[in-house]
């Protein structure tokens, strides 16, 4: 593999001159490979960390097109989600299952792409992927807890001229045909100026069938839903036939990249550049195997529209014989998203009598007053959001003079972003209804279904439902009626609704340094100072909810903000968190060898606490308070080796301990109406070992990769639970195994997971081997290439029984092949992913809470089998 990086705009010269050495270099054995993970320039085996970088090569060959892709190849990364766009990168086991920050930093080029669910930018024009592991808070910052993801662009060149296409025709093995056109140029205008664009257009054929569900749901049970009641006459019966469509996770994305290299003088580089993608993800990429393989049962419509922008200034300079560097970006995002929500009507119904106010809603009426009928409409649940974010990002680096007897870079940050979001979780036609079902309405003795009520229900000692004649609800409706006039909707058709603006402010300053003991052995120290603030405003909850602080609705649809019930603590209900602190890396590395280096890294990072909003509590009928979650803290110790062997053999090796505290965790309290809050989990440790290893000989590459975590749970993990004398919610301050929280319902566990419990998301091992040989047939270079992927099981959630009920996955082994032929410019490639196409399974995830939707989990796999040509001319 030979990558020659950009080292932050170094002089095109200098890039040529070391592209040319590294070139042939790489005609005799394995070529350098230059990262920038340091922020400057040097070979990956003079960096004292454990990373891995992917070229541009190994990024063609491999088939890799975005995250879920790449993530592949990186044995220590794992990732969660539901699809392209909607997904997050951990690494090492650290995986983090709430809170305001991400665990990984994901950077285009300089700029951070912060934040979970993050875009699935294209892979074309890049120079190398770049995974760093174990934190990188000193120069990375609060978003790199466990590692941070670099994917560094091809920069404009002022010495040559460069044109190249790439065409692609693919097809999943039973499933559609895809295909993707890309293209860059490189143009100099003039001795100081040039300009480098790219473009692509992107479609995949879908793999997953939706299927006609015949009536039944994926247990085999009917799919007539009794909607919370025992009254016959009241019932609904699900068929998704209008929708079922075969392939129907297609993916369509088009964008591109624009950059400006600008020398206006010598030592100066001013590089702006912008990046534009827009993609259209739509159903599940993940199956049911309840179904059937690859096949799944939805009611409605799943799709993603995920578009966005980053606009970068990079400017590089010297005053004297310091080094500048200012790094200025914007980004801007929204996605437009739908997902069925079916399953969790489907819940709802399976709790039995008294939820008909959730299930029974009526339009479509005939007559009047007390003689109206009303018609029974779907009453399922669909989610629909549009979300946006901006955010600004500016960092300054300044180092010190390379004659000096030890060099240091210092640096400022600043990040501003905000967040707004606007989302329902909703019932079609819900705005429109004109009443629902009481509670009670549909067991009540001679009751009249979808006609208006003149008296409310209560109920008497045995439980059973009557007409109370003293409460008078509609004095013009029907003595046996059981309609509520009116809608349950908060805004819009949302049945539950999330209205928020989420402003973030991150400040830091740093320095690291390097100071050559001996000639051979080197020490590296840094240190980080960050100030964050977070403040959120807005509203989520039920018409309850809005009713509790005093709000009427449905709330206007023209405008955002009418009801806010964030923090009914603060005069203006905002909800607000603040932190400031410190992380620090020292490491020492020794080079007893030209080409041999063993190194110590000691490093921290940290990830942002935060508040949590108060819960609406259904048994009490009022909400309670919420207690911020604490901050994360991941401290990191580290010995690894780099070596290379007569430039035929190169193995890079660490072994680690990472000690994670305060472990930030989602959790649906008892009693909250699968409303969620985070808490802080307690403790866990992580031991591992990383390796990578290439090998030349002659004509055959032998590369190899692979890494080992033991992850788990230090200390119980105490439960999070209602206190109702003080009317807050909070993590129990001591807790039994197999003991459940006094009162809840349904009953919780005091002990979420116990002692020794294993951290979930990440395989134990994972690794990938690749072997490959390059020959020449006549004037043609070709080359042959199998690789394997293999990773073992994983748990799937921290709590014991929510994983339990997701269940674990399984290990795998799957095969790729390719080949391929290329002269004077022009190539011609074969691939065959997944040969034998095996269902490798990366994750299980549901879309609402694990306790309510775990019978509608998805097994999220590797591609099936996956093939196709891909032919490509540079000039």
């Amino acid at each position: 593999m030979i990558l020659s990086a950009p080292a932050l705009a170094q002089a095109p010269a200098a890039d040529a001159a070391a592209a040319d050495a590294a070139a042939a270099e790489a005609e005799q054995g394995l070529g350098e490979i230059v990262v920038t993970a340091t922020r400057s320039a040097q070979s990956i085996q003079k960096v004292p960390i454990s990373m891995q970088a992917l070229g541009a090569e190994k990024l063609q060959e491999r088939q890799v097109k975005g995250l879920s892709d790449f993530a592949a190849l990186l044995p220590s990364v794992s990732f969660e989600g539901i699809g392209p766009g909607r997904n997050t990168a951990f690494f090492r086991g650290i995986v983090p299952a709430g809170g305001a920050y991400a665990s990984v930093g994901y950077y285009l080029d300089d700029m951070p792409i912060t934040g979970t669910e993050v875009p699935d930018i294209h892979a074309y024009d890049l120079e190398r992927v770049e995974a760093l592991s174990g934190p990188q808070g000193t120069l990375y910052g609060a978003g790199s807890l466990a590692g941070t993801i670099r994917l560094i662009t091809n920069k404009p060149k002022l010495d040559k001229f460069e044109f190249g296409y790439d065409v692609e025709a693919n097809k999943y093995g039973k499933g559609d045909f895809g295909g993707q056109l890309e293209s860059y140029i490189n143009v100099p205008l003039a001795p100081t100026l040039a300009v480098r664009a790219m473009g692509y257009y992107r479609r995949d054929g879908g793999y997953i069938d939706n299927t006609p569900n015949n009536g039944t749901f994926n247990d085999g049970s009917s799919s007539t839903l009794t909607l919370g009641d025992n009254n016959p006459n009241t019932s609904y019966t699900l068929d998704n036939s209008d929708i079922a469509k075969d392939d129907y996770n297609t993916i369509r994305e088009f964008g591109g990249r624009f950059q400006l290299l600008w020398q206006p003088t010598e030592g100066w580089d001013i590089t702006p550049e912008i990046t534009a993608q827009k993609q259209v993800a739509r159903g599940y990429f993940g199956y049911d195997p309840r179904v059937g393989d690859l096949e799944v049962h939805d009611y409605d419509q799943t799709k993603n529209d995920d578009r966005w922008y980053q606009a970068a200034l990079s400017i590089h300079g010297h005053i004297g014989d310091w080094d500048i560097v200012s790094a200025t970006g914007y980004f801007k995002r929204r996605t437009r998203t739908l997902n069925d929500y079916t399953y969790y009507t489907v819940t709802y119904d399976g709790f039995g009598p008294g939820y008909e106010s959730y299930l029974q809603f009526f339009d479509n009426c005939t007559g009047s007053g007390a003689s109206q009928q009303c018609q029974m409409i779907n009453p399922t649940q669909y989610y629909h959001a549009d979300t946006h974010r901006n955010k600004f990002t500016q960092e300054l680096r300044i180092s010190t003079p390379k004659d000096w007897p030890f060099d240091v870079t210092v640096g400022g940050f600043y990040q501003r972003q905000k967040n707004e979001l606007n989302t329902s979780y909703a019932i079609r036609g819900l705005d429109t209804i004109t009443g629902y079902t009481a509670t009670g309405g549909g067991d009540v003795a001679g009751g009249l279904i979808g006609v208006p009520a003149m008296y409310g229900i209560a109920y008497d000692e045995d439980g059973n439902p009557y007409f109370d004649t003293g409460d008078v609800i509609n004095a013009n409706g029907n003595p046996l009626g059981t309609m509520i006039l009116g809608t349950q909707a908060v805004k819009g058709d949302a049945f539950y609704y999330v209205e928020q603006d989420q402003l973030y402010h991150d400040k830091a300053i740093f320095a690291e340094g390097h100071y050559n003991i001996t000639p051979t052995l080197k020490l590296t120290g840094g240190i980080r100072y960050f100030w964050t603030d977070y403040k959120v405003r807005g509203f989520a909850g039920v018409a309850g909810s809005a009713a509790g602080v005093g709000c009427t609705t449905p709330l206007p649809d023209d405008e955002r903000l009418t009801c806010v019930n964030t923090n009914p603590n603060a005069a203006d209900g905002t909800g607000r968190y603040k932190e400031d602190g410190e992380t620090h890396k020292v490491a020492l590395d020794w080079q007893f060898q030209p080409d041999k280096m063993v190194y110590f890294n000691y490093s921290t990072g940290f990830r942002p606490g935060g508040f949590n909003r108060p819960l609406r509590i259904r048994s009490l009928g009022k909400i309670v308070n919420v207690a911020p979650f604490k901050s994360e803290t991941l401290t990191n110790f580290e010995v690894g080796v780099k070596t290379t062997w007569n430039n035929i053999f190169r193995f890079n090796a660490a072994v680690y301990y990472e000690k994670w505290n305060n472990i930030q965790y989602g959790v649906v309290v008892s009693g909250a109406q699968g409303a969620g809050m985070t808490g802080n989990a307690g403790k866990a440790e992580v031991k591992g070992i990383e390796y990578d290893a290439d090998l030349r000989l002659g004509k055959v590459t032998i590369s190899t990769s692979g890494a080992f975590n033991d992850a788990k749970l230090k200390g119980d993990f105490c439960n999070f639970a209602l206190n109702t004398e003080t009317e807050s919610i909070a993590q129990l301050s001591s807790c039994t195994l197999g003991e459940f929280v006094e009162g809840s319902s349904p009953p919780t566990p005091q002990v979420a997971a116990a002692n020794g419990t294993r951290l979930p998301r990440q395989p134990r091992f994972k690794g990938t081997t690749s072997i490959r040989y390059d020959t020449d047939l006549g004037d043609y270079a070709a080359y042959i290439q199998g690789a394997a992927l293999y990773q073992t099981g994983a748990t799937q959630d921290l709590n014991v029984e929510s994983n339990e009920l997701l269940g674990n996955t399984k290990g795998f082994v799957s095969f790729d092949f390719s080949g391929g032929i290329k002269k004077d410019g022009w190539s011609v490639t074969l691939f065959l992913q997944n040969a034998f196409d095996k269902r490798g399974q990366l994750t299980r995830n549901t879309f609402c809470s694990i306790d309510f939707c775990a019978n509608s989990s998805r097994t999220f796999t590797i591609k099936p089998q996956f093939f196709g040509i891909r032919f490509g001319q540079k000039f």
